[in-house]
């Protein structure tokens, strides 16, 4: 009988003639990782300028007007390599000024190319995953090309296409554009990408987990070869390991962060609560005078919850997959301008949200896995500011939570609380004094009276009268209609 290293006899299973499938010892699989060989950098340079980078004096003076008067660490990892024209990959945590890092080359880039700009043939595309970072990239590249000399357009669906066509025939040079649309106006002609000269994807990883890298592959078929190509997320993994083997040449890996980071100054509580308490606990953490951003699971959670707290004094309005793309425009809008002190969102706005001054993160409905986790909290503690995250957990969450809670690697500090613990009072400091927005009156329909003078119901003509707001007559635009906001 056959004995294993250590002189013990071991037992050969399966028929006679076939070897063996059990071992003393069985082999262990080594874990998976990115096949990433490429050169990586982890320490950028320290204190140093946009100047001393080689950034033209003309974005440097609209990025100091930005408030942006010195580079971050993932501007200073990146700059050196992609203003020579170089391909890099570059991961950062969340508000960390990904954008800025590839704005700026790509403006570069494009300004020292001096091609001319021709109608329907846009010059540098950026990918992004979601409309609201699509809107967000674009604020922030704007003063920058616009400092340059340059136009930018934005491009994805929720809106009329008609606007997004005019903008293209005009003359684009930095498209920034969501995969969908994007592919609409290719396939209608509208969009030629035969002239890209520079190509980014921002946040790859989540462009992988909505479904989009087929069409990110389509895309990027499309555009010449030999061009420049970024791609910038808050994490580099398996999942677009394909895109950079087949479209980046050469890439040089600025990594600034761990994958799964969170930042210095971020501050995290776990409040455990029973069902009865949960929603006056969710008030009571949204009653604080500063901003507030509140997670929920569902998108009627996150509507239903905003219409409580703002019917309660708490100005409030909601961000979720169902609201038009206007309606995610205004209430952003609100939200940015202090007319709403919370925002109630699902996952639609743990990426490319960025609000400034946002004190608290709640996760109303605790994540499923630790990325969302991470994502979601990234929404506060953003450029160096301070934040405090809060997860309200139930009974039956908490060993869910606890494994998600490990896994994003945090230690928060936990407590079982109600309603008036003192642990909330010291999170959310001062209550705000309640705002009840008014609600448009509605008058009374009006119903005109009859012409006949026996009392008979039939109007006008013989014919039965009709109620207010029924047959080919309405009461009216106003009938019916409330404000909101």
């Amino acid at each position: 009988m056959p004995t294993n290293p250590a002189g013990r006899a071991t037992r050969r299973r399966g028929r006679p003639g076939q070897p063996s499938t059990h071992s003393a010892r069985r082999p262990v699989a080594e874990p998976s990782a990115p096949a990433f060989d490429f050169e990586v950098v982890d320490s950028p340079p320290e204190d140093t300028t946009f100047e001393a980078l080689g950034v033209p004096a003309p974005i440097v003076a609209a990025l100091v007007k930005a408030g942006c008067p010195t580079p971050f660490p993932i501007q200073a990892a990146t700059l050196p390599s992609s203003l020579t024209g170089r391909d890099v990959l570059g991961r950062a945590r969340t508000g960390s000024g990904k954008t800025v890092a590839f704005a700026v080359p790509t403006v570069v880039a494009l300004v020292a190319s001096a091609k001319a700009r021709r109608p329907n043939f846009p010059r540098a595309l950026v990918l992004v995953p979601t409309r609201e970072l699509a809107a967000q990239v674009a604020a922030t590249t704007e003063p920058i090309a616009r400092a340059m000399g340059l136009r930018v357009a934005v491009i994805h669906g929720g809106v009329s296409q008609g606007p997004q066509v005019a903008a293209l025939r005009a003359g684009v040079d930095v498209l920034i554009a969501c995969p969908g649309r994007l592919e609409d106006l290719a396939q209608q002609n509208h969009c030629k990408l035969g002239a890209v000269e520079v190509c980014v994807l921002d946040e790859a990883d989540h462009l992988s987990d909505l479904g989009f890298l087929p069409a990110v592959k389509r895309i990027l078929d499309q555009t010449p070869a030999g061009g420049q190509r970024m791609l910038f997320s808050a994490t580099l993994d398996r999942a677009v390991d394909t895109v950079v083997r087949r479209y980046l040449t050469n890439p040089i890996t600025h990594s600034v962060d761990s994958a799964d980071s969170t930042p210095p100054d971020l501050e995290h509580h776990a409040f455990t609560v029973t069902v009865d308490d949960k929603a006056a606990v969710v008030r009571e953490l949204a009653s604080g005078k500063e901003r507030s951003l509140l997670f929920t699971r569902t998108k009627h959670a996150a509507k239903k919850l905003a219409k409580d707290l703002s019917a309660r004094g708490i100005p409030a309005v909601d961000l979720h997959g169902n609201l038009s793309q206007p309606q995610r425009d205004r209430n952003l809008a609100a939200f940015a301008d202090g007319s709403a002190r919370v925002l109630v969102a699902t996952d639609i706005a743990a990426r490319g949200i960025h609000v400034d001054d946002i004190a608290l993160v709640v996760h109303v409905d605790p994540p499923t896995e630790h990325k969302a986790y991470l994502h979601r909290s990234g929404r506060t503690a953003r450029a160096g500011a301070k934040g405090t995250v809060v997860t309200v957990i139930l009974p039956d969450q908490s060993r869910d939570v606890a494994t998600m809670i490990r896994q994003a690697g945090i230690r928060p500090a936990s407590a079982r609380i109600g309603p008036g613990a003192a642990e909330t009072a010291a999170l959310t400091g001062p209550i705000a004094e309640p705002v009840f927005r008014p609600q448009a009156t509605v008058p009374p329909a009006q119903t005109r009276p009859s012409r006949s003078t026996s009392g008979s119901p039939r109007g006008r003509g013989g014919r039965a009268a009709q109620p207010s707001g029924g047959g080919r007559r309405s009461a009216g635009p106003a009938a019916g209609r409330r404000r909101s906001w």
